[in-house]
């Protein structure tokens, strides 16, 4: 795996940031000690509407280890689909219904879906709850779907050779041999089976990795281990990667065809939808909106502050990821209503006694309240800049009055 360090042009976000140093606080003030790296990318549209970017970095780096956490769903969603299409099956889309066959030791069957309006599991339904709420077993079973082996492949293939997706979320004491097994699993409608993937193994060669992270940590047992974790068996996808992926979903236009994901213009319309959603405009799945707020995985921006009720007119398409104290989001941010567009990702680690799996991480004192200001900042200044001509931002808007 390569190193990559990337620079800022002509330190424009390093300006603008030191312009707000009040605002963002600690973390900003203490870039290092918080692992902060930031992507901004600016975008602007020629006559024609097609976008032109300009990336700008802020203290990104590929060699510096955050864990991912959730972040890793957004390329499930994407593969997924693209298998789907790969497969090419008459009768075989998302809303097939998807059983999955258990394997001991490592996961259970699924073989009915309560949150689906027709009670079985689909691709659709998983990606749903992926990317409302991030459902951690969704993302395990899309894993399940596409393969150890396939999920890494198509991304090296695309260029994220720092990128490796080794395990399942969400669960604990899954070997990382065990994770390189994957379930069978079968499409059938009206009993008619469409396709059976039977049980795989993953036999990937993947670069040795010599990453970790915290001071200290409780192992399974609960004894607290006076060493960084290590973290080399553990998925990586540096940040650059991630807002490489989100920028080939919103816009596949800008990218070479062989470096985009397989997919047809109704997925894409699906993935923004669903991206772009609050919990309370599902109705398969329901949500309890006490818990799951609008803001609950709106992180850059929104602060994912109940209380803090966005227009319905300024949207994030985002994938957040938060763990281990590491809290990270990558976002598309379009305001219809002013007809601004930009992108924006950050990562930052608020763990301040350095305790892996002791529970006590600062998200909502410190990280949330960074990404929010952070995100203030680029939309600020976002609203107040010239373009010379406006986005038509048309193809991302949705029908939020329902997700059925």
């Amino acid at each position: 795996m390569g190193t990559r360090h990337y620079q800022s042009q002509d330190s424009f976000l390093d300006t603008l940031l030191a312009s707000h140093s009040a605002q963002l606080g600690p973390i900003y003030q203490h870039p290092q000690a918080f692992g902060l790296q930031i992507i901004y990318t600016r975008i602007d549209r020629d006559a024609d509407n097609q976008p032109h970017f300009t990336h700008y970095y802020y203290h990104t780096d590929t060699n510096s280890y955050f864990y991912p956490a959730s972040t890793v769903k957004l390329p499930a969603t994407a593969l997924a689909l693209e298998k789907l299409n790969d497969l090419a099956i008459a009768g075989l889309d998302r809303h097939t219904p998807m059983y999955t066959d258990s394997l001991e030791g490592i996961s259970p069957a699924v073989l009915s879906d309560s949150s689906a309006a027709d009670g079985r599991p689909s691709v659709e339904q998983y990606i749903k709850k992926i990317l409302l709420v991030s459902d951690n077993d969704a993302f395990n079973r899309l894993y399940e779907f596409i393969g150890q082996e396939t999920f890494n492949k198509r991304l090296w293939e695309n260029g994220f050779h720092n990128t490796q997706i080794l395990h399942r979320v969400g669960v604990s004491g899954i070997s990382p041999e065990q994770n390189r097994h994957t379930n069978a699993i079968t499409f059938r409608r009206d009993g008619k089976v469409l396709y059976h993937q039977p049980a795989a193994y993953s036999q990937l060669q993947f670069s040795p990795r010599h990453d970790s992270i915290g001071k200290a940590y409780y192992n399974k047992d609960n004894q607290l281990v006076h060493t960084p974790m290590d973290a080399s068996q553990k998925n990586r996808l540096p940040l650059a990667d991630l807002h490489e992926i989100l920028r080939r979903i919103i816009f596949p236009e800008a990218v070479t065809k062989s470096g985009r994901f397989r997919l047809k213009e109704e997925d894409y319309s699906f993935l923004y939808h669903c991206m772009s959603a609050q919990p309370e405009e599902s109705a398969h799945p329901p949500y309890d909106t006490t818990e799951f707020h609008h803001n609950y995985v709106k992180f850059l921006l929104f602060g994912g502050q109940p209380h803090n009720r966005p227009d319905a007119d300024l949207r994030s398409f985002n994938k957040p990821g938060w763990a281990y104290g590491f809290l990270t989001d990558a976002a598309y941010i379009a305001d219809f209503t002013h007809q601004v567009e930009f992108m924006l990702s950050a990562t930052v680690y608020v763990n301040k006694d350095g305790i892996l799996n002791d529970e006590h991480y600062q998200f909502e004192e410190t990280g949330k309240p960074f990404l929010k200001a952070l995100g203030q900042v680029i939309y600020e200044y976002e609203l107040q800049r010239t373009r010379k001509h406006l986005p038509d931002l048309s193809r991302f808007r949705s029908d939020y009055t329902r997700i059925e």
